[in-house]
């Protein structure tokens, strides 16, 4: 990146990696989620639509798949945060510079 880029779009890269991370953080959250509810129901569980194991027996699991579904759906409001940052970014940056902001 060079000196004489301005600092809003260097602050733009920095935003688009932070949601490219967060993005992957999100998927492995909603594999290990998955791969809790599979490891329930291969063990006899039932599994309801609100993920808590029934019949006891794995309740660590039942607790932390409850975890891992609050820490994706909150990887996903700040994904929208930052969708929404991103997106006020690249019209600023068209605003100012005339270059529409995925071209520079």
């Amino acid at each position: 990146m060079s000196d004489n880029e301005p600092a809003d779009l260097h602050a733009f890269h920095e935003l688009e990696l932070l949601v490219r991370n967060l993005g992957e953080e999100l998927s492995t959250f909603r594999r290990r989620a998955l791969a809790a509810e599979s490891q329930l129901k291969d063990a006899g569980h039932d599994v309801p639509a609100s993920g808590v194991a029934e019949g006891g027996g794995r309740g660590d699991l039942a607790v932390e798949n409850r975890e891992l579904r609050r820490r994706v759906e909150h990887a996903e409001e700040r994904v929208r945060q930052l969708m929404d940052r991103v997106r006020f970014l690249r019209q600023q940056i068209q605003l100012t510079t005339g270059v529409p902001a995925g071209r520079s």
